[in-house]
């Protein structure tokens, strides 16, 4: 049953996961099965999200059928739009191009069905529910004022134990964010923080604020991406690994003053799965909240 009035959640739920070695936003990780999303779905309603939309790639539509089937059984109002590759202006395509255009294309899939403000998120990220508690009083701002937001998280709190990983660097000037950078290939390294590439001389000391792409909107976004996408094909449609990835594209907002992004630092706790050894932790991390009372098992009843 749809909340009148609520903010929706759109889970970003196409990825390859080529890291993990398979499509990790279905991967079985609490104590009766259940999938990351599941947690996201709980959490949001439970803070006064409405409908739920889940952009996956159509060949995973089995996967999702059952746990579409068990969130309509609890009165979600559950639907799902697919992250095509020839869902771009002009339909062109780069013949050899295999994998969605990334994460700011996800984002534009939803522009058919959400109207209202929202929250997006990752499906293989765990943010833990103040993180949507936080994300719903921002998508009250969204909706009153325009104001857009990240639920970002301290980096010393989101890195894997087993690999690189890649974060979107959040700078601030009191709570407006001013600057995003994608910074690529972040890891500990005994008690220093190093990255890759543009990055790899900035003395990161594990303070500072990321975003794992969780994010609250008004729907006024549709538009100002759009845009952004149909630039971006302009000089990129030929790459087929190029991607038209969010953190960019809403950093080149806020340089042109089209977007007000506002920073939020949720407190988590945070899991994720990048590689296949993360798992064991994930799996851990949702068994102790579960004993702790945070979730009943099972998730559903």
């Amino acid at each position: 049953m749809a909340i009148a009035g609520a903010p929706a959640l759109v889970v970003m739920a196409a990825g390859a996961g080529s890291r993990f070695g398979g499509p990790k936003q279905t991967a079985a990780v609490g104590p009766n099965g259940e999938w990351l999303l599941e947690y996201a779905v709980y959490d949001a309603r439970r803070a006064g999200f409405g409908r739920v939309l889940l952009i996956i790639r159509e060949e995973l539509r089995p996967q999702f059928s059952e746990l579409i089937d068990r969130f309509t059984r609890q009165g979600i109002d559950v639907r799902v739009a697919y992250q095509r590759i020839e869902d771009i202006p002009g339909g062109v395509q780069p013949a050899s191009r295999t994998k969605p255009w990334g994460t700011g294309h996800a984002v534009l899939t939803a522009r058919h069905d959400v109207e209202s403000p929202f929250a997006i998120m990752n499906a293989d990220d765990f943010y833990g529910a103040d993180a949507y508690r936080q994300g719903a009083e921002a998508a009250r701002a969204a909706g009153e004022r325009g104001i857009s937001t990240v639920v970002g998280m301290r980096l010393d709190r989101t890195l894997s134990e087993h690999g690189p990983v890649k974060r979107g660097w959040a700078q601030t000037n009191g709570d407006r964010v001013t600057r995003l950078e994608e910074v690529m290939g972040i890891e500990k390294k005994g008690a220093r923080y190093q990255a890759a590439g543009k990055h790899a001389s900035v003395p990161f000391n594990g303070q500072e604020l990321v975003s794992m792409n969780f994010w609250v909107f008004p729907p006024a976004i549709f538009s100002q991406l759009g845009a952004k996408f149909d630039a971006f094909l302009a000089t990129h449609a030929a790459d087929p690994s190029s991607e038209f990835l969010l953190p960019e594209a809403i950093n080149e907002l806020i340089d042109e003053g089209q977007v007000d992004l506002r920073a939020v630092d949720a407190p988590g706790p945070w899991f994720g799965l990048t590689y296949q050894d993360d798992r064991p932790a994930v799996e851990a991390g949702l068994v102790d909240l579960t004993r702790q009372g945070v979730y009943p098992s099972p998730l559903w009843k």
